[in-house]
């Protein structure tokens, strides 16, 4: 009677059912967090009026999974900043940004934010981008709730379609 074969496996080799069940893990988490964003919104100027037409009911973006603004940088995962910088609010906004919890995305809303807009002075910042990094640009002065809609389903593509680090071997 012969003894079965057991394959050996090389140190550190993963079987395939592992890469499987990790790639489906990784799709579980990115769909996840894609539904539940928690926005900071960083208001500064008259696009605030917009943010606030964003988030009422003919446009409503609880149903995006983006409807609760946190207050606290700690407790959010998407920085929307609204309206213009200045130079005197750039390390505010900065210290704001490094508060928040990995992973977290940044969100330009309006043409103020994304370029400087129409303030072609010495104290407005000429786009967020120069303090933080950021993800996604809303265009417009200020931006309709259609576009800021399109651009948080955008930013939810781009979540959903990222690697997902807190996944280990073990997990």
């Amino acid at each position: 009677m012969s003894q079965p074969v057991i394959p050996i496996r090389a140190a550190g080799a993963r079987s395939t059912a592992f890469e499987y069940f990790s790639t489906k893990k990784d799709e579980f988490v990115g769909w996840a967090r894609k539904f539940s964003l928690f926005p900071y919104p960083f208001v500064t100027a008259c696009c605030a009026m917009e943010f606030m037409a964003v988030s009422s009911t003919p446009y409503d973006t609880d149903r995006f999974g983006a409807a609760l603004p946190r207050f606290s940088p700690r407790q959010s995962d998407l920085l929307m900043v609204v309206g213009t910088v200045t130079h005197k609010q750039a390390p505010i906004l900065r210290r704001v940004y490094e508060q928040m919890c990995e992973p977290k995305w940044v969100m330009a809303f309006g043409a103020c934010a994304t370029s400087g807009g129409f303030y072609q002075n010495y104290a407005a910042v000429a786009g967020i981008d120069r303090i933080i990094p950021v993800d996604v640009y809303v265009p417009g002065c200020p931006p309709r709730p259609e576009t800021v809609i399109d651009a948080i389903m955008k930013l939810q593509d781009r979540i959903g379609r990222s690697h997902h680090p807190i996944l280990t071997e073990s997990f």
